[in-house]
């Protein structure tokens, strides 16, 4: 894949790349958000997506899983494969995309119903009804979000009666129900309990292991923490669109950036 000239991407034996992205654009009705991307997202590893807000960081997230579709008058040129097959092909199904790409928001947004419910939701919808299939389902699911201790005994609860935090991981393990290969994070720990925060992150270094996951985060220390490569995106002016400064290894990030406004960004000088 051609890479632009300010895009550092690490060697061949950093790992194989789940997710290509070449040459992407990406527009809100006249405005244009991003500009020639081209990144290789590395599979079963962490990848922070870092910079200033309103940088594109979260509308760069969404092109994976196609969430801007719901946004009216936007518009995506170049193209994105998943193991590669094009996501934006004639023919995919956003709903059948998002089942292989999972998304955990901002905001915990568990169903009204519940704990089990929450879980089970996904696996119903594709065709699972049998209820010893759906125990399984629940508690391997809820076992993998570091949730199943506190909540074994409470699973007729309403999730909306769980902690910000235990939201989360109930979200997380509503993803998880379904299988997916790759997890995306929007800010997934701005609006929990610094406890919380270690029990996500904690769960992320777990998770990798067996699925792709994608954070997008405006914490230094927690990009430095949790992930194994990092990308810095940056709008320079206002009203232009934001382009892809600088991806490597998380390590070569902040300790050795190749491009000066990556090291103005991670020392603090802007942003």
């Amino acid at each position: 894949m051609a890479l632009g000239p300010d895009l550092h991407q690490p060697a061949a034996s950093s790992g194989t790349d789940k997710i290509l992205v070449k040459d992407l654009d990406f527009h809100y009705g006249e405005f244009h958000a991003l500009t020639g991307i081209n990144v290789g997202i590395k599979e079963k590893a962490v990848t922070a997506f870092i910079g200033p807000s309103g940088c594109g960081k979260s509308t760069f997230l969404r092109c994976f899983n196609r969430m801007n579709d719901l946004i009216p008058s936007t518009r995506v040129h170049g193209r994105i494969t998943l193991d590669e097959e094009d996501i934006y092909a004639q023919g995919v199904d956003p709903v059948d995309l998002r089942r292989l790409i999972g998304m955990i928001f901002q905001q915990p947004n568990p169903f009204p119903m519940s704990i089990y419910d929450n879980v089970a939701f996904g696996p119903r919808l594709h065709g699972v009804k049998k209820k010893t299939e759906l125990d399984e389902i629940v508690q391997k699911s809820l076992e993998r979000a570091n949730l199943w201790k506190e909540t074994k005994d409470i699973l007729t609860r309403n999730g909306l009666t769980l902690s910000g935090g235990q939201q989360q991981r109930l979200c997380i393990a509503r993803v998880l129900a379904v299988e997916p290969d790759v997890l995306l994070m929007d800010e997934p720990c701005s609006a929990i309990d610094p406890t919380s925060v270690q029990k996500i992150e904690d769960l992320m270094a777990e998770l990798k292991h067996r699925i792709t996951i994608i954070i997008v985060t405006h914490n230094m220390q927690q990009a430095a923490r949790v992930s194994d490569f990092t990308a810095f995106f940056l709008q320079e002016n206002s009203g232009e669109a934001a382009v892809l400064v600088e991806y490597d290894r998380t390590t070569n990030i902040f300790t050795s950036p190749k491009d000066r406004r990556t090291e103005d960004y991670i020392t603090g000088r802007f942003g």
